[in-house]
């Protein structure tokens, strides 16, 4: 199974901010790429060309929204419609607003896990119990998706759950999926990671060689 990331940037130049030394943009890309995401796809204004030259070696793919259509309520899945071409081959994508520039790469891994375990699932990272971003989409919710134009992002979400899309919320232990840039870096809390494995529990190995010397009144290799 092959997750995507549709990165959602209504706000180019904050895109280009610095974050940590580096342009926000330049963050997000590289904890998508080591995390696993493929492909990465960067929707947004990119008129001037400085977005493109931000991440110009970078894998990414460049959407471009429609003109006229503002930061707001109908952004959200605006910027969805845009992507859905560039990752109809992949069976899940990351819905990801570019704020959240701290995601650690791990959390994207397990979220990839975490699909490949649940595929029809809506997967939402959480930290401390707080639910975060990005926000792992199975592909064939997506139209769905794009067609609320009514509602904001998460909120156009949960309508797609409270009509029985099923969701699998995981606790990543990741500060970045809910501190985004107006939490400085110094300042976040620590990382912990996730408390148990996302794809399912471990596998017993030996639990049926175990079960089998207890019968026997040996001890267990």
């Amino acid at each position: 199974m092959t997750v995507a990331a549709i990165v959602l940037i209504p706000d180019a130049a904050a895109a280009l901010g610095e974050a940590d030394g580096e342009p926000a943009i330049r963050r997000v890309v590289h904890a998508a790429w080591s995390g696993g995401a493929m492909p990465i796809v960067l929707v947004g204004a990119h008129e001037d060309g400085r977005l493109a030259d931000a991440v110009t070696d970078s894998p990414v793919t460049l959407a471009r929204l429609e003109a006229g259509l503002a930061p707001g309520i109908a952004w959200f899945v605006g910027g969805v419609r845009e992507g859905l071409a560039a990752v109809a081959e992949t069976t899940a994508a990351l819905l990801w607003p570019f704020r959240y520039a701290w995601v650690d790469p791990e959390t994207v891994t397990s979220l990839v896990e975490a699909h490949g375990a649940t595929p029809e699932a809506i997967v939402r990272p959480a930290y401390a119990g707080r639910a975060g971003f990005p926000i792992l989409v199975p592909v064939s919710y997506l139209e769905r998706l794009a067609a609320r134009t009514g509602l904001h992002g998460e909120e156009a979400v949960a309508s797609l759950i409270a009509e029985g899309v099923p969701l699998r919320p995981i606790e990543l232990g990741d500060p970045g999926i809910v501190f985004d840039l107006a939490t400085p870096r110094s300042d976040l809390p620590g990382y912990q990671g996730p408390p148990e494995p996302t794809g399912g529990p471990p596998p017993e190995w030996n639990s049926a060689l175990a079960a089998q010397a207890e019968r026997l009144g040996e001890p267990a290799r």
